[in-house]
Formats: structure tokens, sequence, C-alpha cells
């Protein structure tokens, strides 16, 4: 129940939440620095912990509906409190947290104990003081967005407008209001008329960060539709569309399963989409829609695997992908706990690896190497003794700092830049 299924930072980066397997979200602040111990900003400690969501029966198509958090997205800051969006498979919900320091004291109509008093015994007149308390951190549930989905919610994603946001499940995406919990309205439907001619379905959403009519999807057929809400209400006809054509020599039986894209993001700055497929991090200019103009090989060296994988279905799973706050590195995950960073400008790359062993405080991660074959030298793994259980899916990155958030099963890392 503890295995974390989806870490994002909010907008300051000063939280980090990370939702889990048993419905519960975790939210942890950054330490503020203190003048006498310099080198601990940046440390993160729990501030609050609230069960999200709970797990419900369908009793009309007998199916049980999982309390696991699937995304995590916040809302802006506004004012004092916090707001983000927690979904499982079918409800979104909209939580607010708040600090309370203070209580009211000296009622009139109840006493100490919180009893109505009789009120022939009230005599005198009291006015009601706030009394400081210990700080108490409060989530409390403001929206309950639900039975818009008849498949499972893969993604959310706030509009830069901040009054809505989308939900996309396997066929269908919703445009939600943040005030209006009983109707949506249906912007994608790919289902067809009849299910049995079903080829593709959506894998991924997300609203451009400026633009507030403008999203992306993905497909599970490798392709990436960009859509604009002023062209027509529902958004069946794309107006891009995003595709690389397959190389012949690489065809195999497993190229349709690896192809399926499992994260798309734009980048910071708007320009740019990432898509990451089961081998590749792809990087897609929004006004070239022929071919990426980047492709980072993640784990090349499973391509000659594929069918151990297939047959324990890890060549299912849905790695995450995540910018810096600069749009210059790209990172994400791979099996044995490891996770890549490619750099952009200097094309260098990195595999480090987020394990109880090297993780001690202040330590500093060695690059891993994967040897295929041939002669192994001492500091390199091989391939056939990855551990293909421990994989990293999701990760995040500080908007502005160089500090990283990696979920490897039920343990979160923070690793940051070295600082001297």
């Amino acid at each position: 129940a503890d295995i974390i299924s989806t870490v994002e930072f909010n907008h300051t980066g000063e939280l980090l939440a990370t939702g889990d397997k048993g419905g519960r979200v975790v939210i942890f602040q950054r330490e503020q620095e203190s003048k006498n111990q310099v080198h601990r900003r940046g440390e993160y400690n729990v501030y609050s912990t609230f069960q999200s969501h709970e797990p419900e029966f369908d009793y009309l198509k007998s199916l049980e509906i999982e309390e696991k958090i699937n995304k995590i997205r916040w809302l802006p800051q506004q004012n004092a409190a916090y707001f983000l969006l927690s979904t499982n498979d079918k409800t979104v919900k909209l939580w607010k947290v708040s600090e309370r320091d203070k209580r009211p004291e000296g009622y009139n109509l109840k006493d100490e104990e919180g009893r109505l008093r009789d009120p022939a015994t009230i005599t005198t007149l009291r006015v009601p003081v706030l009394r400081p308390m210990d700080l108490m951190v409060e989530a409390t549930p403001r929206r309950v967005f639900a039975n818009a989905h008849t498949y499972h919610i893969n993604s959310i994603s706030v509009n830069s407008d901040y009054e809505t946001y989308m939900s996309a499940d396997d066929l269908r995406i919703n445009l939600w209001n943040f005030e209006i919990t009983n109707q949506s309205f249906n912007i994608v439907d790919i289902k067809p008329a009849n299910m049995e001619e079903l080829t593709e379905v959506i894998t991924a959403a997300e609203f451009h960060p400026h633009h507030c009519n403008t999203f992306v999807y993905s497909s599970s057929k490798g392709t990436i539709r960009l859509c604009d809400m002023r062209a027509s209400a529902l958004c069946d006809r794309h107006t891009k569309f995003f595709e690389e054509p397959e190389d012949p020599s690489n065809r195999s039986f497993f190229s349709e399963i690896i192809s399926s894209i499992s994260d798309v993001k734009f980048s910071h700055s708007g320009r740019y989409i990432m898509t990451r497929d089961y081998l590749t991090v792809k990087v897609w200019d929004l006004n070239m829609e022929n071919r990426p103009i980047e492709t980072y090989q993640v784990h090349d060296y499973l391509r000659s695997k594929l069918c151990s994988l297939y047959e324990n279905d890890c060549i299912f799973d849905k790695f995450e992908c995540v910018w810096n706050g600069s749009d210059s590195v790209i990172m994400t995950g791979s099996y044995n706990n490891f996770f890549r960073m490619f750099d952009r400008n200097t094309k260098r790359d990195v595999t480090l690896e987020a394990s109880r062993e090297n993780s001690k405080p202040r330590a500093i991660l060695k690059p891993r190497k994967v040897c295929v074959g041939g002669k192994r030298r001492k500091d390199e793994i091989s391939v056939d003794s990855l551990d293909f259980s421990k994989k990293i899916l999701h990760t995040a990155w500080h908007p502005s700092e160089n500090i990283i958030a990696v979920a490897a099963t039920n343990n979160l890392y923070i690793f940051q830049d070295k600082v001297n």
C-alpha cells in the first residue's frame, strides 16, 4: 500500500507531494535555511499526510475501484492555503491544505468541553478570544469531481487560466471548471461505435503552459495530437499530428507495444513537447510534426531482452519523464533503480542509481554503466543481473533549482546539486 504512484513539486518547489497505492497523499515541506546550518537548506520533512481516496465498489459493473492515487497536480498559490488535485481511477478531488495555530475560546452558549449550557445559567456576556495553539496542518476536500469517466483516468492537467482543468481516461478527455462538480465538458472522444474496431487508447494528456486553448494528448500507437479548443467544441479533429515514421529494419513483434507513449510533457517555455516510450525519450518542436528533433536512448540494451520483458509484463511499465527548470536537461527512470539524465546542450548523459546502499546523506552519486555481453569491467553491471522489480517510474524536478525527487517503489529519494 505504500508503493509511491506519483510525485509532484508545487510551483515554488517549497512543497513536494507524493501519492501512493493506499490512497494516501504525503506532503513534504522544505526546511527554511537557518544561520547556523547553512547546508541544511533543501531538506524536506513531512508537512502533512492525509487519506485522499478510499477503495470503492461499483455495484452496477461489479468492479472494485482501487484507491491508488494516479496523479497529483498543484494549483498556484493564491493565499495562505495550498490547493492540489488528486485522482484515482475514477474520481478527482480538490484538496485544501491549510495551517491553524490559533483556536477560539470563551463561548457563551457552550462550556469548555463544548457541551451546550443551560440558557438560564448564563448571566454574563463573554467575548470569545483566539488563543495560540500548536501548529496544525489540516487537509479538507473542497470539491469532488466524480462520475464522469467510464474508463480509468490516466492524467489530469491544470489549465493556465487556473479556472479549468482536464482529466483524461483511455478513450475520452473531459474539461472541468473548478467551481462546478456535477458536470464536465467532453472535449475528446476517440471511442469507436463498435468497440471491436478499437485500435488505440489515450495514454497521457497535458495543457500548454501558457496558451489556455491548446493541449496535447498521446496515444498507444506512439502518436501525439495537438488540439486547439478555439477551432471547435469537440476536439476530435486535431490541429497538429506528431508521428515518427517507423524504421523498417527495427520492426519486430514488440514494435507496437514499445512505441506506446507513456508520458507527454510540455517544456516550461511551451515550445517543445517531450514524450517517453518504452526505450526512448523524444523531444518534439511544436513547429515540426514529421519527426522529433532529439531522440535519447534510455536503455537500448533491453532491446534484446524484450521477449522476457513481455513475459514478466515489464514491457507494459509506464515511465514518466520530466524537464528541469530551464528545459536544458531531461530526466526519466529505468530498471534496477537507475534513472537517466540527458543534457540537451552538451549531449552528455548519465545513469544514476537511487538505492539505500549509496544514499547516505550528502554522499555523491557515482555514474553507473550497463554492459552488454563480452567482458565486464569491475564497475559495470551486466544486463542479465538487472533487477526488473526495482523500477523508477515516477520522478519530479524542482521548478527552479537542481533538486530532484525520485520514487523507487516505496522509497522517496531527494537529490540535489553538490553544494560546496
